[in-house]
């Protein structure tokens, strides 16, 4: 609608020292045309707007004028009401600032809005705790967090995957929550790299100005780090001929077993399935734990390795009855 275009617009404004049509048009996704029409109803409606024309132009709100804008929409306050999970905000530390925050504002709503707030918080959960995952020590995470927040260099000892344990002093350019798990992205020597942060075993705030790039765009960076590092993620296929009453519970039966596709049953019932493994220790696992419900098929190198421990099993249990 019209209306909340220009309230967007409006907000746009007073968050922004200037704004351009094209900005405006791409964030609201209409054409620029329909982005000066709304700028010229704006200034016919008496909001004091100064223009600047030329490459570095655009549009800004006279110095010192601010709109009272209270309107909200039925979506917006859902959105407002569905926050953060309780789980993230205590990792903060800020779970009661924002039930503080969100009785304010339920309070400060029109009588006739508060059930749309109320049908999100009462009907809708995020958990992002995964079935089996244990909480993670995030002792060191009010550290991490005031040096974010203050934008100060940390000093960090942390424990690599691999055991080790090492000393660094990065630039930390924010927090990133996956699921459950508390990321720092920090840059090292000019390059942005993820530390978890269950694994800092110290970290220390120094007096010192952090070296953020004006460009680094957190969200971004994640997205495109994440997609690298599964791009970057070994892969072992598999092909096995599975019976017909294991076929359901092959995508709940592995962790890390990623089905690429199943072939049409054959005549005796059974399919041919084609996954990928990130190693081949998970492979074998995943194949010997179906027993002969599910044969390899491919790799060779698997089969065998699956004849050999089935021999290997059957041996122990022959010398323990002895």
């Amino acid at each position: 609608m019209r209306a909340d275009r220009l309230v967007s617009i409006l907000l746009a404004m007073q968050a922004q020292k200037r704004v351009t049509a094209r900005e405006l048009a791409e964030r609201l996704e209409v054409s620029e045309r329909t982005i000066y029409r709304d700028m010229e109803a704006l200034s016919m409606a008496g909001i004091p707007l100064l223009s600047e024309r030329g490459p570095n132009g655009g549009w800004q709100l006279v110095e010192g004028f601010r709109a009272n804008l209270v309107g909200l929409n039925a979506t917006e306050i859902q959105a407002l009401f569905l926050g953060a999970p309780d789980a993230l905000l205590a990792d903060l530390g800020l779970q009661r600032a924002a039930e503080g925050a969100e009785h304010k504002l339920l309070a400060s709503l029109p009588s006739r809005f508060r059930h749309q707030a109320d049908l999100v918080r009462h009907r809708l959960h995020i958990d992002l705790s995964g079935w089996q995952r244990s909480k993670e020590d995030v002792a060191c995470l009010p550290i991490v967090q005031e040096a974010v927040w203050n934008d100060c260099r940390l000093s960090l000892v942390y424990r690599r995957s691999d055991g080790e344990t090492v000393e660094r002093t990065v630039d930390p350019f924010g927090l990133v929550a996956k699921g459950s798990v508390w990321y720092l992205v920090a840059g090292v020597d000019g390059e942005a790299r993820t530390y978890r942060v269950s694994r800092i075993v110290s970290a220390t705030v120094l007096n010192e100005p952090c070296q953020r790039p004006d460009d680094f765009d957190l969200a971004r960076y994640w997205s495109e780090s994440t997609a690298d590092f599964f791009a970057t993620l070994p892969r072992h296929p598999v092909a096995l001929r599975v019976a017909p009453h294991i076929l359901p519970r092959l995508r709940y039966a592995g962790t890390f077993a990623k089905i690429e596709r199943i072939e049409p049953p054959g005549p005796d019932g059974w399919s041919e399935v084609h996954l990928h493994f990130d190693t081949e220790e998970e492979a074998l696992e995943y194949a010997l734990g179906f027993g002969t419900a599910v044969e390899v098929l491919s790799p060779p190198e698997l089969r065998d390795q699956v004849v050999a421990m089935a021999k290997a099993v059957i041996a122990f249990y022959e010398n323990r009855a002895h």
